[in-house]
């Protein structure tokens, strides 16, 4: 009786691993010689309302975060709206952050522009993505 009772109890515990859990919340971007791991808050982000994004920086190759780095985020919409902010250094290792205020929604055009600061007369690599924004939160909500 006991062996039914564990091979139910690991079906279950399978089966709860194939589930339509959350949606991963973090962008996993390459350039040429960057790893990049942006998060947003709010996730998605809402027009009218501030979104926070988390960039962490890591060599592609040796994996270690980038400290000293510079750069910016950015985007654009359908109908040509345009919001970006540079980056600021966060406490964490190759960490850097910025913040986008999103006036439609829709999908908008985004991108990172990013070098470390010692490479001056390197170009900044670029990754893009798109990030959907949906309708600003109702009063109270």
């Amino acid at each position: 009786m006991v062996r039914p009772l564990v091979a139910f109890s690991l079906l279950s515990v399978a089966l709860a691993g194939c589930s339509n859990g959350p949606k991963a919340t973090e962008l996993r971007l390459w350039s040429d010689n960057y790893f990049f791991r942006v998060t947003v808050d709010p996730m998605p982000p809402k027009a009218l309302e501030p979104a926070s994004y988390r960039v962490v920086v890591q060599d592609k190759k040796t994996g270690q975060p980038i400290e000293g780095g510079e750069g910016r985020i950015f985007a654009t919409s359908e109908d040509r709206a345009n919001t970006n902010d540079g980056f600021k250094k966060e406490k964490e290792l190759g960490t850097y952050s910025g913040r986008l205020f999103f006036a439609t929604t829709g999908d908008w055009a985004a991108a990172i522009q990013f070098r470390r600061e010692k490479d001056q007369r390197m170009p900044l690599e670029r990754v893009d993505w798109i990030q959907t924004v949906r309708p600003a939160s109702e009063p109270g909500t």
